[in-house]
């Protein structure tokens, strides 16, 4: 028997930064988890998954991540997807220099 579907986000990486990035539901890549589009339709989230993987001028190994929304924001359900969110594991770089 199947999976059933759980709610994911787009998530990729920056070509030239190599930043993580994540899609929006305007369809922007966004830096940050917080702004990203919880996809909870499994048909709409493999359509966007097919689109991102044609960027490959823009974006690198794109894929599917779960998450779950709470408080209103998209939070990811795995510790690989929570450490992707703080950036560069070096505290003076990236995501976690502005925090």
């Amino acid at each position: 028997m199947a999976r059933a579907y759980t709610p994911k986000v787009l998530t990729a990486n920056r070509l030239i930064e190599g930043d993580v990035v994540y899609l929006n539901a305007s369809g922007e890549w966004v830096l940050f988890h917080d702004q990203a589009w919880l996809i909870e339709d499994e048909a709409v989230a493999n359509t966007e998954l097919a689109k991102a993987l044609k960027l490959a001028d823009l974006l690198v190994g794109p894929y599917l991540a779960n998450a779950e929304m709470k408080d209103g924001t998209p939070i990811p359900t795995h510790f690989r997807e929570e450490f992707r969110t703080k950036g560069p594991s070096n505290y003076i770089h990236g995501k976690q220099e502005a925090q």
